[in-house]
């Protein structure tokens, strides 16, 4: 399976709050962080909903 990798590069002060709870829940906690998540529907809606707060990357499997 694929993988996305997404970096935090814009703070979520000033926009609304389940945009914040949606990058808490990509597992993001500051500003310039980044994770590897699995390509699934459930991450890629999360994606698209914070898509003006992080920057996404596909992971090559080794």
């Amino acid at each position: 399976m694929s993988q996305l990798k997404i970096t935090y590069t814009k703070s979520a002060i000033g926009y609304r709050s389940d945009q914040g709870h949606t990058i808490r829940s990509l597992g993001l906690r500051r500003l310039g962080q980044s994770t590897v998540k699995d390509d699934t529907p459930d991450v890629r809606g999360m994606i698209q909903k914070v898509s003006h707060l992080v920057t996404v990357t596909e992971v090559e499997d080794v």
